[in-house]
């Protein structure tokens, strides 16, 4: 049996990936590598064959605009970087992780990370829950507990979620159909 808290956080999180499917249904490569406006950051292939991300470091202020297939990919790197940080031994350097390259394949890349953190989260205790010790190495957690990282975790994918809706209406608005010819 799941401890209270560590069932909210699993129905929290199974809400906001249900908003998530219903944005990956028909997804495809076009509207994933779609740019809405100029200077936008995308994925894009390097002279090897594999799909990175635009990155700058600072982040410029404002941020650019993103491509469905940048913010498919920024989600898979946070949450990439969480789950090796929290639950394993560390996690790859940002560049180290690509996108996969098909709107397919980062769909079940993704759906992967969910399952992964969802099963790490479900044995959690609140003691686990209330330590900060698997969150010490995370880049973006030094200070919180597990259980602010876990619901870190959701309001960010339901952000991205969110970012991911909206382009995906910007396209279609632009005369492209879900899944079908693009015009």
């Amino acid at each position: 049996m799941t401890v209270p808290r560590v069932d909210l956080l699993i129905r929290q999180l199974d809400i906001a990936w249900a908003l998530f499917e219903y944005h990956l249904k028909d997804l495809d490569d076009p509207a994933c590598l779609w740019e809405p406006a100029p200077g936008c950051w995308t994925v894009r292939p390097d002279d090897g064959g594999r799909w990175v991300a635009d990155w700058e470091v600072p982040e410029p202020d404002p941020a650019p605009v993103v491509s469905i297939g940048w913010l498919t990919w920024h989600i898979g790197f946070w949450w990439t970087t969480t789950l090796g940080h929290c639950f394993g031994s560390g996690a790859p350097e940002r560049e180290e992780i690509t996108w996969p390259g098909t709107a397919a394949a980062t769909a079940d890349w993704l759906r992967g990370l969910k399952d992964d953190w969802r099963a790490a989260l479900l044995p959690l205790t609140d003691a686990d829950l209330d330590s900060a010790a698997r969150t010490a190495g995370l880049p973006w957690g030094q200070g919180q507990t597990l259980v602010d990282i876990a619901g870190w975790v959701t309001i960010e994918l339901t952000k991205n979620v969110s970012e991911i809706g909206f382009v995906r209406h910007l396209h279609e608005a632009q005369g492209h159909e879900p899944g079908g010819p693009q015009v």
